[in-house]
């Protein structure tokens, strides 16, 4: 994984002085509508992994749904926003501690038969969500399918933002070959026979596809500085999520 990100250095500066969340964090207790949007669009991409969370504690699809659906009606109520606390630095701590509160104080299951649909609720695609979801044969914590979950979804969320630039600049045909080398181990032959299926010699092969690391790299930064308050903590927030995918 690279260790730098694209853009000069004033880009850089501007992914990481304002994140997402720390405009949630900033607003917590004010009237900023931009705060509640922030919040709804980390919710948008980042519920996945509650519902793996709901799920691996024993609750059935249905439940489940319910619950997670629930949930987030409820988080994304003004009122919510001040459990959101300077001192919760990650986006992922925030929402595991507010479930874990949602589940065992808020909610009963008549409460939880109630899906939202207020202001800032958002559509979740639960037959997508179930059709990943395997139940776990050995004693894996809900904390850590949770933990998992994050992780994969923040690097399928980059994953797709590469894709669309790709497909953007008229390069799809190469993503497709070429995205497999982006995070797991590649050979020599490999790049010959992505060369030959792209009609590219293999330098230029891999020289394509050490910038899509680097780009690939440098969205990551870009994607983990959302989710988290103080912008010093991106590599150790990167080092969590491949630690996440390998346990």
């Amino acid at each position: 994984m690279p260790t730098q990100s694209p853009g000069p250095a004033h880009q850089r500066a501007t992914w990481f002085t304002t994140t997402e969340w720390s405009v949630i964090l900033a607003a917590a207790n004010s009237k900023d509508p931009g705060a509640q949007e922030a919040l709804a669009s980390l919710c948008h991409i980042y519920w996945h992994p509650i519902y793996a969370y709901i799920r691996r504690r024993g609750y059935q699809r249905e439940n489940a749904q319910d619950l997670t659906q629930g949930f987030f009606t409820q988080l994304l109520e003004k009122k919510h926003l001040k459990a959101a606390r300077s001192d919760r630095g990650r986006f992922r701590s925030f929402l595991l501690a507010s479930v874990k509160n949602y589940l065992a104080n808020e909610w009963d299951r008549e409460q939880a038969q109630k899906r939202g649909g207020g202001k800032f609720a958002i559509s979740l695609d639960f037959d997508g969500a179930e059709a990943v979801w395997i139940e776990p044969v050995d004693p894996v914590t809900p904390e850590s399918i949770f933990e998992r979950r994050w992780a994969l979804t923040t690097l399928t969320q980059v994953m797709d933002q590469l894709r669309k630039e790709m497909i953007q600049s008229g390069h799809e045909a190469r993503f497709v070959h070429l995205r497999g080398f982006l995070t797991g181990e590649d050979t020599g032959l490999q790049y010959k026979q992505v060369a030959d299926e792209l009609k590219m010699s293999e330098g230029a092969v891999r020289v394509t596809v050490h910038r899509l690391r680097h780009r690939f790299g440098g969205l990551l930064r870009r994607e983990v500085a959302r989710t988290i308050h103080d912008p010093k903590k991106v590599e150790d927030e990167i080092r969590y999520l491949f630690a996440a995918i390998d346990s």
